[in-house]
């Protein structure tokens, strides 16, 4: 396997063909994150948010807003740094900063 620590993958109902796929040729399981069928109006499906967030923290990044970069690695640079400019922010907040979960300090 390529990624032996990439086990499971979450994909839309848009990948349905791919678990078979994905199994052959990396021993990966694929499980499409799918609606109820009862289900009406807006509901998170589970694990979707976690794309959706993530895309949403990159969103603040300037440089990731549009496509700047003329080569594909320089994009997965820019992501790379995006991610740990995130990171870091979290690790070492400064003086200044609101802190999550701890109430109005």
């Amino acid at each position: 396997m390529r990624w032996p620590r990439l086990r499971k993958l979450w994909a839309d109902q848009g990948y349905r063909g791919l678990a078979e796929w994905l199994q052959r040729e990396y021993g990966g399981e694929l499980e499409i994150v799918t609606r109820a069928p009862e289900q009406q109006g807006f509901v998170p499906l589970p694990r979707r948010w976690v794309v959706e967030r993530s895309f949403g923290w990159y969103g603040r990044c300037r440089r990731l807003a549009k496509e700047y970069e003329h080569l594909a690695a320089s994009s997965l640079a820019m992501l790379y740094l995006a991610a740990c400019h995130l990171l870091l922010k979290r690790l070492a907040p400064g003086p200044d900063a609101r802190l999550p979960y701890h109430g109005s300090q």
